[in-house]
């Protein structure tokens, strides 16, 4: 809850302005129902303000997650300084050049915005990968995560073609990205980066494995360019190598992420439900 105590006459949009809300922040908070003039719902922007009014601004739990619902983001933790949500498969991390709107960020940024806070990436999952992820909510907080980041747990689940022949591994190697975005083993060049990726095998079918995958480091495409050079693609994963596509998606799922919290040092644990493909793919 936020409020005023008004000084000087003017109308409630001029007074919001000079208070440094946006005007789309302001037609949220009359769609919503969230300005009180005097204790009483205010739904026109020129509503008259007078010397001594009490205009508060209260925020809907239910309105303010409604984008949230709208694109499928689960909310699974939220305070001052973080929050982390369950992303869907299909919906960017941040902005590119040709889409800027249906991103994580932007949306948790909409969501944020009716409660006059701001949100900071941290990091990324690519568009296609669902699971766990965590934003920051202050630069301080992003600056902390970001520099201890290599300190955090980060599990994946996946569903791979074919059956790996040792049932757990450490997949070891450079890795550089092209000209296409098509990251790929580079040894010895120099922009290339050293990566390491722990997989132990959890199910097996008669054409698919699932399996679980620590990264102890986080380079673009590591896990998807790493199970591709070992002759065990993604399924679903065309752009490394991947003849099916059964669950017609990329079978790869942030499925746990464990950090220390940038402000308290308390232990966060997150985890993501495995989605149906890990549990249908051996009746398929």
């Amino acid at each position: 809850m936020q409020a005023f105590t008004v000084k000087t006459p003017s109308s409630l949009q001029e007074y919001l302005l000079k208070q440094g809300f946006k005007r789309n922040r302001i037609r949220q908070l009359l769609k919503y129902g969230s300005l009180y003039v005097n204790g009483k719902v205010v739904k026109r922007y020129d509503h008259p303000l007078v010397t001594g009014d009490r205009l508060s601004i209260e925020i809907k739990k239910e309105a303010s997650k409604e984008i949230l619902r709208r694109f499928r983001i689960k909310l699974l933790y939220e305070d001052d300084h973080i929050i982390v949500i369950d992303k869907p498969p299909g919906l960017l991390s941040i902005a590119t050049e040709t889409e800027r709107q249906r991103t994580a960020y932007y949306i948790i940024n909409e969501y944020l915005k009716q409660k006059n806070e701001r949100v900071f990436i941290v990091h990324r999952l690519d568009r296609d990968t669902s699971g766990v992820m965590v934003f920051a909510k202050t630069e301080e907080a992003k600056r902390r995560l970001q520099s201890s980041w290599h300190n955090v747990e980060k599990i994946y689940l996946c569903l791979v073609e074919g059956r790996p022949e040792k049932k757990e591994g450490i997949i070891t190697g450079y890795l550089k990205e092209t000209e296409t975005f098509l990251v790929h083993p580079a040894k010895g060049s120099v922009n290339a980066k050293y990566a390491v990726t722990e997989y132990r095998v959890l199910k097996e079918g008669k054409d698919y494995t699932l399996l679980e995958v620590r990264i102890v480091t986080g380079r673009k495409n590591q896990i998807r360019a790493h199970l591709s050079g070992i002759g065990h693609p993604v399924a679903g994963d065309k752009k490394y190598g991947a003849k099916t596509d059964p669950f017609k998606r990329l079978c790869l799922h942030a499925s746990n992420l464990s950090f220390r919290h940038p402000v308290t040092g308390r232990i966060m644990r997150f985890n993501s439900k495995i989605p149906e493909w890990g549990k249908d793919f051996q009746i398929i």
